[in-house]
């Protein structure tokens, strides 16, 4: 399990030029019109873990399997989007599908690129993304609720219920909020995950500069920062451009170039690492001969929870996890050391996963 992040920004913000450059494909056509775009564009990319290189060496794995993430490249939506407005309601729709929405906002200055409203303002811009997809929630509610309320006054207690959440949603969208401000609690969450509301979900900014304010930003990136704030949101500072230059070189030719900008890491790593702590995610590891392999799970997942992200048949037939921490793995040269040491331990079912933990299951079938 990885996670799935929609692309989203009005036209000409360099949506398809990001998506094109964490995929290292041209499957998206980045070009200076609206409505390039015309299908989402899917590419799944290995979500970078520096620990798998040495655990690989240690267990002599003959291959390294990283972890998978997909992201979802969707059109350029504009003000009427809700109505109908350039591509309309087919691409919000394609948001409901992912785990998290990124916003991508246009943070530089170009004569040679056009904006749709013709002025450079990631803020303004954000304001009409959201605002289509509030607009697009309140709707979707508005058509449910008359069915949920004719259904609740037969006593269905489902939809009793459910008409709770639909018009929790609605006050706070009628204010010109977001779903996600809502408080929902754990026992109903599943119901409200059933709702598939736009503005629910966990948002990431990402503020795209040019190349000379990669590294520290620049006016239009900290007013992203600071509006992101006050929506308890992260913000990623990338230029795309430099992302689309980076997709083209080896990884010596990478980390040559990225100290030559005062960079550490490709925006990638820092995108994925922001969206995976947006997510409450974290990773374990499989190690042997064969394979050294990432598994993606969320925080607090339990051990029979974690086997099932390898096989249903793990977590149904689960008996027992052999556990190794990464730090005692390596430090005592693998399996074999952690168990002399006393290192290795059994866990049972009640065991929440710890990130970096190197995992063998024993189950029944």
């Amino acid at each position: 399990m990885g996670f799935k992040c929609g692309i989203v920004g009005l036209p000409n913000v360099g949506k398809s030029t990001l998506f094109n450059a964490l995929t290292k494909t041209a499957a998206a056509q980045a070009a200076n019109y609206p409505f390039c775009t015309i299908e989402p564009n899917v590419g799944d990319v290995a979500v970078p873990e520096a620990r798998m290189k040495q655990l690989a060496e240690i267990a002599g794995s003959a291959e390294i399997l990283p972890a998978r993430m997909q992201f979802v490249d969707i059109a350029g939506l504009v003000k009427g989007a809700s109505k109908g407005e350039g591509l309309g309601n087919q691409f919000l729709a394609n948001i409901r599908e992912v785990d998290a929405v990124v916003y991508v906002l246009r943070c530089f200055d170009d004569d040679d690129v056009t904006h749709v409203t013709g002025t450079i303002d990631p803020i303004a811009d954000f304001e009409i993304v959201e605002t289509e997809l509030m607009l697009a929630d309140l709707e979707s509610l508005e058509k449910r609720r008359a069915n949920l309320e004719k259904k609740a006054r037969g006593q269905d207690k489902e939809a009793k219920a459910m008409l709770v959440l639909v018009d929790k949603a609605l006050d706070v969208l009628r204010e010109g909020v977001p779903a996600r401000n809502v408080e929902i609690d754990a026992d109903h969450e599943k119901a409200w995950q059933g709702l598939q509301l736009l503005t629910s979900k966990p948002v990431l900014f990402v503020a795209n500069v040019d190349e000379d304010a990669a590294a520290d930003g620049n006016a239009y990136s900290r007013s992203v920062e600071e509006s992101a704030s006050k929506e308890g949101a992260a913000t990623v500072v990338i230029s795309a451009k430099i992302e689309s230059e980076l997709a083209q070189l080896t990884d010596d030719e990478q980390a040559e170039y990225l100290e030559s900008l005062g960079l550490e890491e490709p925006g990638l790593n820092r995108l994925i690492r922001t969206g995976y702590d947006l997510l409450g995610l974290q990773t374990y590891f499989t190690a042997g001969p064969k394979e050294t392999r990432a598994w993606t799970i969320k925080r607090g997942a339990t051990a029979p929870q974690a086997a099932g992200v390898i096989h249903t048949d793990f977590e149904h037939g689960f008996i027992r996890a052999e556990t190794i921490p990464y730090d005692d793995y390596v430090s005592l040269g693998g399996e074999q050391g952690a168990k002399e040491a006393g290192k290795m331990r059994l866990e049972g079912k009640d065991y929440i996963v710890q990130d970096g933990d190197v995992m063998h299951f024993r189950f029944n079938t």
